[in-house]
């Protein structure tokens, strides 16, 4: 049980951030009456919005339009092929979908994608693919 536990677990919060990029897409920044709202008052679901909006279409650093959102998952995906660290691999799968999400395609793209393959290759022991069904002692065998 807590093996299973462990496993799913990770995938179930990145799942969890992903619903929230997606309330936060399409409940605040695309919703039509949160906009109407927003001409007219400053609550909180509109400082949220704009902050939200601020992270996808802010973050020009070196000339390339990423956004924030982007710029973090790259960050995230760096750190998680220098140190291999299951809540980096999480990391960097989880602002990988949230980029995604929220408009930074390219960059969110490549977190999740690197993010969920060392994410897999952490929960699966680390072995390299050649050496799962071989003996540790890499005895040359003849052949028959």
């Amino acid at each position: 049980m807590k093996r299973t536990l462990t496993l799913v677990l990770p995938w179930l919060l990145a799942l969890a951030v992903g619903a929230a990029a997606m309330a936060l897409r399409y409940g605040l920044v695309e919703s039509p009456d949160v906009a109407r709202a927003c001409e007219t008052s400053h609550a909180l679901a509109c400082q949220l919005r704009h902050l939200t909006v601020l992270g996808f279409i802010t973050g020009n650093i070196f000339g390339w339009p990423i956004g924030i959102f982007g710029w973090i998952a790259l960050a995230a995906t760096v750190l998680a092929l220098v140190w291999q660290k299951l809540p980096l691999a999480w990391l960097a799968t989880a602002t990988g979908l949230f980029a995604v999400v929220l408009y930074c395609f390219v960059p969110g793209a490549l977190a999740l994608l690197v993010g969920s393959l060392r994410l897999v290759r952490l929960q699966a022991g680390g072995a390299a693919p050649g050496d799962q069904h071989r003996p540790t002692e890499r005895q040359v065998y003849a052949q028959p």
